[in-house]
């Protein structure tokens, strides 16, 4: 299982030397680029899931890429 925690700056060597200690767990830390990447993936198929559920209208192709 994989866990991804949002934890101050302040706090997190502390954990991470906690998570460490533990023989069964691998603790690595996360570039603010690949966080900032995994958020928006994580919201892209939350908005998926809305759209197949019905809850939320999917916009036009073409629209979206003439927005990029």
């Amino acid at each position: 299982m994989k866990i991804l925690l949002d934890i101050p700056d302040n706090k997190a060597s502390s954990l991470i030397e906690v998570l460490r200690s533990i023989s069964y767990v691998k603790a690595s830390q996360l570039t603010d680029t690949k966080a900032l990447l995994m958020e928006e993936m994580r919201e892209a198929v939350n908005e998926m899931k809305l759209i197949r559920a019905g809850k939320k209208k999917a916009r036009n192709a073409e629209d979206f890429l003439n927005e990029l």
